[in-house]
């Protein structure tokens, strides 16, 4: 899910909050509280809880912060939910979202990228070419996001992820890089297929390398 799509649906639930205030009444009396109803406010909370989970975890400070503030329900709790995920909904429209998982996606990549140097220098070339072409997959698929690309297919009705080729293919058209890298992936992508089918003789160490180095300066230029 793009960010188009994040904010239309923040939209949805936003709406949903206003039409929870709307419900508000007061008991009146000597001990007068304002509230809203329960139904329309237990809906309102779980499909925002639901949302704040997919996009930062449970354990993200909105999540915990909206599920506090909206516990109960008075009107103030609506209030302030409702003004929490109106910030988050900002944050999300701003690009934050993506660029904080940018951020991680960056930090566990270089994990792995030194895992497959490890690997090669120890004279595993091929689990280091596997591991360097799941990086370079799962990079492209955050590409494809950043751009906007779909990065699954429907298939009798459920969703598949899309082939590493075809999201290749589709980031270069829409020139999220040039011709030139698009050619350069499909050889490592290529090079990753043989060491996770066994054809070990089609490669040397040294391309393998290449591949590495490669990736890296490529992941590099095209960042999250």
């Amino acid at each position: 899910m793009n960010t188009t799509d994040l904010v239309r649906r923040a939209d949805e639930l936003l709406a949903m909050g206003k039409s929870v205030l709307a419900t508000g009444y007061s008991t009146g009396g000597q001990y007068n509280a304002n509230y809203v109803k329960s139904a329309p406010m237990a809906g309102f909370r779980s499909a925002v809880l639901s949302f704040l989970e997919r996009c930062f975890g449970k354990d993200h400070p909105h999540y915990e912060q909206f599920k506090q503030q909206a516990a109960k329900n008075y009107r103030s709790n609506a209030e302030d939910g409702l003004a929490i995920f109106q910030a988050v909904r900002d944050e999300i429209a701003g690009g934050w979202l993506f660029k904080i998982k940018g951020l991680v996606a960056a930090e566990l990549f270089a994990d792995f990228i030194s895992m497959a140097e490890h690997l090669l220098e120890t004279g595993y070339k091929d689990p280091a070419a596997v591991v360097t072409g799941s990086v370079l997959e799962e990079h492209l698929r955050q590409l494809s996001l950043k751009n906007s690309l779909p990065v699954e297919d429907d298939r009798d009705g459920d969703p598949v992820p899309r082939k590493t080729d075809r999201l290749n293919a589709e980031l270069a058209k829409a020139e999220a890089y040039s011709k030139l890298d698009q050619k350069l992936v499909t050889a490592w992508l290529d090079l990753r297929n043989n060491a996770a089918h066994g054809k070990y003789e089609t490669y040397t160490s040294d391309q393998v390398n290449q591949m590495i180095q490669g990736v890296i300066e490529f992941m590099a230029r095209k960042a999250l």
